[in-house]
């Protein structure tokens, strides 16, 4: 493969006009999809064949008119000091409001008065509004009058605060896409010494960033997509795209300065680095495609469209990067480059002694330093970055999973205001009231049914623990219009709902408890009546789904890290090198979880990334953050540990060979994981908490992943282990193919094409 990748690097260098417009082409393309095709997305998370899903589906095939899971918004109207929202002019402006807001999408409006969700000093109230629609399919007019609703509210002299999922999640990314971009500048400004060359991994991952939004854009027009897909589609292509540009430009750097030609430098970066760069892309998309083995469609979705865009990140880092590097000649190749880029350098020795003459004349670098030190007390640096790593995931012994709400919206938010609101003259738990589904398609006496269901609920609500606020019965009131209602859901849709107020909030713990324990009072409905109960609502959805995530949870990692650990296999020709790089992913992972849970579960140093309020962590996080960060812990397990194997296959003693593939490759890998770094730790200055907690969680991953564990931990077991870290079986070796990532077949097939050439060239002279 090397060789095919030499070829392919070296064409991209010498037709860089062809490859630039093949790729302007396509890019201009799919913008243009984009702008004309492109739909909108939904910002809900669904799971068929759970309890919660089912009583939704019940409700809307036997009443199709219901919308049990279309959009919901709380309406919270507080009247000013010395009236009451129950005064003559208070009630007629709730009612204006309320009427002002009505639109072909509202599907239902229980206003404060009937409901009686008025507080006891009469000064606040909240109106419960249901669509007919999510969120994401509303149109203009309806969000247009909720605004009018406010203004007439508001003009009468009332505060008005809006909350519910009615106004959907706003992915705003650009500013974290700003600050990444800006301190990647500056990392590789520094790295490569040339502002051309650090203009080059941005402009390609920029480039490739392009093509898989305006890719996944356009689909949107086709597919629903949630919103989350395209923020996570740009976070991870900005941030592997500038890595993978940058290990093969530092690649070129360093045969340039071995005297190389530019267009064989090109060749030979993106055959040996670009052979790293694929691998550790391969790796990176088996994780996120591996999402798809959970049967979740939001995961597969978000897996498979983070997938493309890392692909095109690799597909761009290999050809438009070589392409770019011959419009920009002997400026990319930066100063220092440029001056020690003579043919007579050590570096420029034969193929089969490289290492040895580089390791002459290379300088006495932090990196060697370290790793110099490591090699002398690598037992007491093993256990010191195992026990800071294992110190670091301590919290996420305690972590808590939930979808974030409004409780988690910044306090100055519409959405946040109305919750506390809610929360205060109420109880947090009317912020996510639980609804049980009576099926009483088979009931012997369906009145009954529902009269037993109603009475164990009042029985669980009477307990010391049950944490439930209030039972709202299936027959409301005893007017002929209630009564009505009642008998005709009864034998027309053969079900009846009741509410179920939680005393805490949608994201406490002892709400899903609560869910559990519901589900336990109306197990044996069906052995006494003949009906069925169902608990759903957003809090039991949401329950049900965190639920299915973590019982999926240990057959993703079986089969993502045994996929990638054959991968690895091949590619370091090792058996222990592979399972030390999965083992020290579990510490970075386990690091970040921990620092994710003190940070918003816990509320330390929340302020920082502007934070504030508390609760459990996004309930998609730990099984997203294992697929995304496992890629990308290979990533540099590859670029780190295959400068190290290449020094040993020419021949350098094990310990030796670590050091030196430590040193040439720990600097780039540093720097490549300081951008990641800055990329994901843009998102957490996002108002949106998804993201927020994504990025936090990415950021603080990488960074322990790079730094505490591929710097110390890494270096240190290979040090101990010394060249047994190579061995592998004979039978295995017969069976696993070989792919060269090291280079050495093509170093082979280059000297003999010289010679070929050479001895071609002498015969053609004597002639």
């Amino acid at each position: 493969m090397a060789w095919q990748l030499f070829r392919l690097g070296r064409w991209s260098f010498r037709r860089r006009g062809t490859v630039v417009g093949i790729w302007a082409v396509l890019l201009l393309a799919l913008a243009g999809g984009a702008a004309t095709l492109s739909g909108t997305t939904h910002d809900t998370f669904e799971l068929s064949g759970l309890e919660s899903t089912e009583a939704f589906d019940l409700i809307k095939d036997r009443d199709p008119t219901a919308a049990p899971d279309g959009a919901t918004a709380r309406v919270v109207f507080r009247a000013p000091d010395g009236a009451t929202l129950t005064d003559p002019a208070g009630r007629q402006a709730v009612t204006d409001a309320l009427a002002a807001l009505t639109t072909d999408n509202v599907a239902s409006v229980l206003d404060p008065f009937t409901t009686g969700t008025i507080s006891e000093d009469g000064r606040t109230g909240y109106a419960s509004v249901g669509y007919a629609h999510g969120a994401a399919d509303l149109t203009p007019a309806d969000r247009d009058a909720l605004e009018a609703a406010r203004t007439v509210a508001e003009e009468a002299g009332l505060t008005v605060a809006i909350g519910g999922d009615v106004l959907g999640i706003e992915m705003d990314g650009a500013l974290a896409e700003v600050i990444g971009i800006a301190l990647a500048f500056v990392v590789l400004a520094l790295t490569f010494g040339s502002l051309v060359a650090a203009g080059m991994p941005l402009l390609t991952a920029l480039v490739g960033v392009g093509i898989g939004v305006a890719a996944i854009a356009t689909l949107t027009g086709f597919a629903e997509l949630g919103t989350t897909t395209p923020a996570l589609g740009t976070m991870l292509g900005l941030a592997v795209g500038i890595d993978y540009a940058l290990f093969i430009l530092s690649r070129y750097q360093a045969e340039v300065r071995r005297g190389r030609p530019l267009d064989e430098a090109a060749g030979r970066a993106v055959g040996t680095a670009g052979s790293a760069v694929v691998f550790a892309g391969l790796t990176v998309i088996i994780a996120l495609v591996g999402l798809a083995v959970c049967g979740i469609g939001f995961l597969t979705e978000m897996g498979l469209a983070g997938a493309f865009t890392v692909a095109v990140a690799v597909l761009v880092a290999l050809t438009l990067l070589p392409a770019l590097l011959g419009f920009a000649g002997p400026r990319a190749t930066g100063r220092r480059t440029r001056t020690r880029a003579q043919p007579t350098d050590p570096a420029a020795a034969p193929e089969t002694d490289h290492a040895s003459a580089t390791r002459a004349a290379a300088p006495r670098t932090l990196g060697r330093r370290w790793a110099e030190g490591l090699a002398r007390h690598r037992r007491p640096a093993l256990v010191a970055g195992i026990a800071l790593a294992a110190v670091a995931a301590l919290p996420a012994a305690s972590l808590q999973l939930a979808l974030p709400g409004d409780s988690t919206k910044p306090a100055d938010s519409d959405a946040r205001i109305a919750y506390d609101l809610i929360s205060e003259h109420f109880t947090a738990g009317a912020n996510g009231p639980l609804l049980v589904v009576i099926d009483t398609d088979e009931a012997r006496d369906p009145a009954a049914a529902v009269d037993t269901a109603t009475e164990s609920l009042h029985a669980l609500a009477a307990r010391d623990d049950s944490h439930v606020a209030a039972v709202i019965p299936a027959l409301t009131g005893d007017s002929p219009e209630a009564l009505y209602a009642y008998t005709q859901q009864l034998e027309t849709a053969r079900l009846a709902t009741l509410t179920v107020i939680p005393v805490a909030g949608p994201s406490d713990r002892t709400t899903k408890d609560l869910v559990a324990d519901l589900r336990a009072a109306l197990a044996d409905l069906p052995d006494h009546t003949g009906a069925r109960a169902m608990v759903t609502g957003l809090t039991a959805v949401d329950v049900d789904i965190s639920n299915a995530l973590i019982d999926v949870f240990p057959l993703y990692l079986a089969v993502v890290v045994g996929l990638a650990v054959v991968l690895l296999i091949a590619v370091f020709r090792s058996i222990w090198v592979p399972l030390k790089a999965a083992l020290g992913f579990l510490f970075s992972v386990g690091a970040s979880l921990g620092a994710t849970v003190a940070v918003f579960q816990w509320g330390w140093l929340n302020a920082l990334i502007g934070l504030d309020a508390t609760g459990p962590v996004l309930f998609l996080l730990p099984i997203l953050l294992t697929g995304i960060l496992f890629g990308l812990a290979m990533d540099y397990e590859v670029f780190l540990v295959t400068r190290m194997r290449e020094a040993y296959v020419h021949g350098v003693p094990a310990r030796q060979a670590v050091i030196d593939g430590f040193t040439h490759s720990a600097r780039v890998v540093c720097a490549a994981a300081l951008i990641m770094v800055g990329v994901f730790a843009g998102f957490t200055l996002t108002d949106d908490i998804i993201l927020k907690t994504i990025g936090f969680a990415l950021a603080i991953g990488v960074l322990v992943d790079a730094f505490l564990v591929r710097m110390l931990i890494v270096p240190a077991v290979m040090f101990i282990v010394g060249r047994h870290i190579w061995w592998m079986p004979r039978a295995l070796d017969r069976l696993v193919p070989t792919v060269d990532v090291e280079g050495e077949a093509l170093a082979g097939h280059l000297a003999r094409h010289t010679a070929v050439n050479t001895v071609k060239s002498t015969k053609e002279h004597i002639a």
